[in-house]
């Protein structure tokens, strides 16, 4: 069996992630290397892979060549995108990038890139579909005086929660409006909140979905969660799946609300909770090297329910000569 090298992507903070890939690889007696790649030198999750490699920033013009001379110089067999702003142009290079390699990259079709990284479309293709989704907003709407308080305010493409706010009151809309680029207004859902780790074949069948219950975040990650198997949260999301089809790992946020689950984004890559699951039993690191190796997977739940994750910060030195020159601002 040939090696089998797993480049992730935007490394930055994911360190669990590349520690989870390692173990992976171990247990499964898999050999290769888990390379990480990142515009800094100073992202800690470079520095617990194999093997690291600094790249252009994403919007640089040159992070897809660079993507490419990386997985040709390292043998790559499998590409793992990590962040929201990287995913559309890697989708739209998916052809180029793996016609230029021997990789295979971790990513969903454009079409489904594009109704989930553009909150709009995601809103449209939710009420299209029959998925239930907090009131959004028209200008008209808004402009009317007998608007119902409190409000949620969102940019179209954001992540991580940067300038999301809810809104109590009209001053408060009309402020926010001012400081958030392209935003949108959604009634703001009281109950619950889930993030449900899916895991997809290359043929967008479902192997593993984990709901965990956000018990506190910070910065839009999850602090503090607890894995649950709940039975109305996974037929819900299996349909979402089945029609959606996307492929890889995929994070799912949602309320459970008096209206029922109500859905709040779908993100088509690894989420930062995602070695909760994966830790819990659901590995989808495992499976990806399963894939890799020509298994064929079915669905299985045998995960642990009922225990509960929470994360913490870590610190790491680094000696001077560990760090490589570079440019200001990862102009690499």
């Amino acid at each position: 069996m040939p090696d089998i090298n797993v480049l992730v992507l935007s490394a930055g903070r994911r360190v669990e992630l590349i520690k989870c890939f390692k173990r992976a690889a171990s247990e499964l007696k898999v050999t290769g290397k888990v390379i990480a790649v990142d515009c800094s030198d100073t992202a800690p999750a470079l520095y617990f892979a194999d093997k690291y490699r600094l790249v252009p920033r994403i919007d640089s013009g040159r992070y897809v060549d660079a993507v490419i001379d990386v997985c040709n110089e390292e043998s790559v067999s499998l590409i793992v995108p990590t962040i929201d702003t990287e995913l559309l142009l890697l989708a739209e290079n998916r052809e180029r990038i793996e016609k230029e390699t021997n990789a295979r990259l971790l990513i969903s079709d454009l079409s489904v890139i594009q109704i989930c990284r553009n909150k709009l479309n995601t809103q449209k293709y939710m009420e299209e579909h029959g998925f239930k989704v907090p009131h959004l907003y028209t200008k008209e709407e808004l402009e009317k005086d007998d608007i119902g308080f409190p409000l949620f305010v969102k940019p179209v493409d954001g992540s991580s929660s940067i300038d999301t706010y809810k809104v109590e009151n009209r001053e408060q809309l009309n402020a926010i409006l001012t400081l958030v680029k392209d935003p949108m207004v959604q009634d703001y859902m009281v109950g619950e909140e889930y993030t449900i780790d899916v895991f997809l074949d290359f043929g967008s069948n479902i192997i593993t979905m984990v709901p965990r219950l956000r018990m506190a975040t910070r910065s839009g990650e999850i602090a503090k969660g607890r894995i649950v198997k709940d039975t109305e949260i996974i037929e819900d999301v299996t349909r979402l799946m089945k029609e959606l089809k996307p492929i890889g790992h995929i994070t799912v946020q949602c309320r459970k609300t008096d209206r029922g689950i109500e859905y709040i984004e779908i993100n088509p890559r690894f989420g930062g909770g995602a070695p909760m699951s994966i830790m819990a039993g659901a590995d989808s690191c495992s499976n990806l090297y399963r894939l890799l190796r020509g298994e064929v997977l079915t669905y299985n739940d045998d995960y642990r329910e009922n225990v509960i994750f929470l994360r913490f910060d870590s610190s790491i030195m680094l000696n001077e000569d560990m760090v490589p020159e570079h440019e200001e601002g990862c102009n690499i």
